[in-house]
């Protein structure tokens, strides 16, 4: 079988694509790449997530390594993605992770975390795949368990202002989602005596029978229960708690977009210095932001590993990504929801204002609202995602409405004005291509849909 790494590592199905001997062969590899690059002395932290199996799996990783010659230290519990990169970073060592973050129960997947503890760019993956199959010599290891809470936890303190939290007059309602995030996030709140209700707090491989991504359709009963209870707002976290899902005092999803631009003014308040990192995909709306802040933005590709990257080589406050992952300067070039969590309320807390007080002040930096839609088209044949991209790109205008500029660092990118933007990407997990719209105008979304509709119908395909 092929095994490919994604924009997040290796996912597959269970027992169909991801078995023991896949997780043998891709574990090899990794420890491969290890070698060749830094030698036997680089520990090697293991991680795993609630999923079925991935605990198992997990062991059964260390183990190998272990008896290729590896130090390993092993998770001697369920543990969230941002808190086993964290260590990666704090110890110097690689990381794989088992996780398959917001994907449905059936999924397991294997994440490569070097020592800079962001994702693993494409070079690192591609040449832990040109590794695959390929033996090496054994050595003598040894292998350890280990919480890595403790040291997250006290580097958390240096970033994150709890007594400022503590004076927070919201109700704060936590959904554990059945995620990695139960035994942590709730954990800190615990620690510094910041009161909260709690949902679904327990581990479970099938999550509810749901999916453990903190979007509105997996967070009804967060939204009911805010709805429900004066001054309150919701926060949850995907399976491997690196993602975030915040519900205002409406019991409305705030999108990420609309957080990033509410940290990226907060954070500047609190005296942070440099640039705004967002994929093309994130909203405009952090662009205009960021202009009036006067704060430079850096717009990479979509994936938090091209963010991350970003992020290594710049002086950057903070990046994100509209799916729901963030990070800040001082912190890990990685995704962490329990952060994002805990600046939120932050922000909440200085300002003594809302979430959507905060949201609508965005609103009126930002001088408009944007608005959204997203057109998926299911195309078997690679080809015809390829020809219709190459179309796109030579659009130079959709009825009344003309490109004013591209941009073709992932997909197409045409900007119509300063505010409306058409983003053609093909999608990097199914068959699909993908068209999103966004404007500051509700009615311009539906036409330009409308202008696309005619030009992909008309197009001989």
């Amino acid at each position: 079988m092929s095994i490919k790494f994604g924009t997040d590592g290796w996912r597959a199905v269970l027992d169909k694509e991801f078995t023991r001997e896949n997780v043998g062969r891709v574990t090899l590899a990794i420890g491969k790449y290890v070698v060749e690059t830094f030698g036997y002395n680089k520990p090697i932290l293991v991680g795993y997530d609630p999923r079925k199996m991935a605990d198992v799996y997990a062991k059964y990783c260390a183990e190998i390594l272990k008896d290729k010659g590896f130090n390993v230290k092993l998770s001697s519990r369920v543990v969230p993605t941002p808190v086993l990169a964290y260590n990666a970073k704090r110890l110097n060592a690689e990381a794989v992770m088992f996780t398959a973050s917001h994907n449905p129960a059936e999924y397991l997947g294997m994440k490569f975390i070097p020592d800079y503890a962001g994702p693993a760019t494409s070079e690192i993956t591609d040449r832990i795949l040109f590794n695959m199959d390929e033996d090496y010599q054994a050595g003598k290891g040894s292998l350890e368990k280990v919480d890595f809470y403790p040291a997250y936890y006290e580097h958390l303190k240096k970033i994150i202002d709890f007594e400022k939290i503590k004076t927070l007059k919201t109700n704060i309602i936590f959904d554990g989602l059945y995620s990695a995030s139960i035994g942590y996030f709730d954990a800190i709140l615990k620690d510094n005596g910041i009161a909260f209700e709690s949902l679904h707090m327990s581990h479970d491989p099938d999550f509810g029978g749901g999916m453990p991504d903190p979007k509105p359709k997996f967070l009804k009963k967060l939204i009911e229960t805010v709805k429900n209870t004066p001054n309150s707002i919701g926060m949850a976290n995907d399976g491997d708690a690196d993602r975030f899902g915040v519900i205002n005092e409406k019991g409305e999803y705030v999108s990420p977009n609309v957080i990033i631009a509410i940290l990226l003014k907060y954070l500047l308040k609190k005296g942070y210095t440099g640039s705004v990192v967002k994929t093309v995909g994130s909203s405009l709306l952090i662009d205009n932001v960021a202009e009036k802040l006067g704060v430079k933005v850096i717009e990479t590709a979509v994936g938090f590993k091209h963010v991350g990257e970003a992020m290594r080589k710049n002086d950057v406050i903070i990046g994100g990504e509209e799916s729901g992952g963030l990070s800040i300067k001082g912190h890990i070039p990685e995704k962490d929801g329990i952060l994002a969590n805990l600046l939120i309320l932050e922000a909440m807390a200085d300002s003594g204002k809302t979430l959507c007080e905060l949201e609508d002040e965005i609103y009126e930096l930002a001088g408009c609202r944007f608005y959204t839609d997203r057109i998926d088209l299911r195309k078997e044949n690679p080809e015809e995602i390829t020809a219709l991209v190459n179309e796109f790109k030579e659009i130079k205008n959709l009825g009344e409405y003309n490109v004013t500029q591209k941009d073709l660092k992932d997909g197409v990118k045409l900007m119509i004005g300063e505010r409306t933007k058409i983003l053609v990407r093909p999608s990097g997990t199914e068959p699909l291509l993908r068209i999103y719209f966004e404007s500051d105008s509700q009615e311009k979304v539906s036409e330009l849909e409308e202008e696309v509709n005619k030009l992909i119908k008309d197009l001989p395909l």
